[in-house]
């Protein structure tokens, strides 16, 4: 397991790119806009540099009251996997933030996500255990841990 370096940094030497992708952040936060598409317009950002940036910069704020943590998965490609190991998850308590799958190739997709666990109501051993027993589970590795 890799550990993240995390960096608190003035917003003043941020690239533009990243004050951007927390602006649309915002927006989408509050319900400002009805889509990324909107949002990135408004702010003059690109979707790539949004989606670039959007799971490494986040408002001080957000870090220090959300336990977040990133888990990376090796899934066989069957009907219903990433439904299975969302619903696991949440049973855990976890809030889904974000998640990525790649298109599966030769019947194998990697996922992330990206879990709040304020609301956890088991130890994150206990839920690594759980998810390495699916069947359809080749590989979990936490990614990274904050707050």
């Amino acid at each position: 397991m890799k550990d993240d370096t995390f960096y608190l940094v003035r917003e003043d030497i941020l690239p533009e790119a990243m004050k951007k992708t927390l602006e649309v952040k915002k927006l989408i936060e509050r319900g400002k806009v009805d889509s990324v598409a909107e949002a990135v317009q408004r702010v003059d950002l690109s979707r790539s540099a949004f989606y670039k940036y959007r799971d490494a910069v986040f408002p001080f704020h957000t870090m220090v009251k959300e336990k977040l943590i990133t888990l990376f998965f090796h899934l066989e490609d069957r009907s219903g996997t990433l439904s299975h190991l969302l619903s696991v998850v949440a049973t855990a308590g976890c809030n889904v933030l974000t998640i990525h799958q790649s298109i599966p190739i030769q019947g194998r997709a990697n996922v992330t996500l990206s879990l709040n666990t304020n609301g956890m109501t088991e130890d994150i051993n206990r839920l690594m255990t759980k998810l390495r027993r699916l069947e359809f589970v080749e590989k979990v590795e936490i990614l990274g841990q904050g707050a």
